[in-house]
């Protein structure tokens, strides 16, 4: 049963920073890309980050050079580094994973429907 669990939400003011953290469990981690997306009220769910099973990134324009998005494919374990964080990076950020996500170069974060599998979500808020 592929199983992806979040963590590392929460509150943080703007100008600050956040790690997210991804485990997933139930397949074989270096077989699959993988993202964030992101879900705010009134909002559809966009990409924020993806990362393809060679190890390639792809970021939403509005978060280039803020966010960073890594694998670790021994443990299983993603990872959404924010930071310089917004007000409008307020969102609930979702894990997704897609079997054997290839995409080229400079590529923005695929469509949510390329991804199988979804995390149950972390709150990120983003306030003085």
């Amino acid at each position: 049963e592929v199983r992806l669990v979040e963590s590392g939400g929460g509150l943080v003011h703007p100008g600050g920073s956040l790690r997210l953290t991804c485990q997933a469990s139930g397949f074989t981690f270096s077989d699959y890309g993988m993202a964030w997306f992101r879900q705010a009220p009134g909002k559809e769910r966009e990409g924020v980050a993806a990362i393809d099973i060679y190890g390639d990134p792809m970021y939403l324009g509005s978060v280039k050079g803020r966010f960073t998005i890594s694998k670790d494919n021994a443990a299983s374990t993603l990872y959404l580094q924010m930071n310089a964080l917004k007000p409008e990076d307020t969102a609930m950020y979702y894990c997704a994973a897609s079997p054997n996500l290839r995409t080229p170069p400079n590529s923005p974060p695929p469509a949510p429907l390329h991804f199988t599998d979804w995390g149950q979500g972390t709150q990120v808020t983003v306030s003085s």
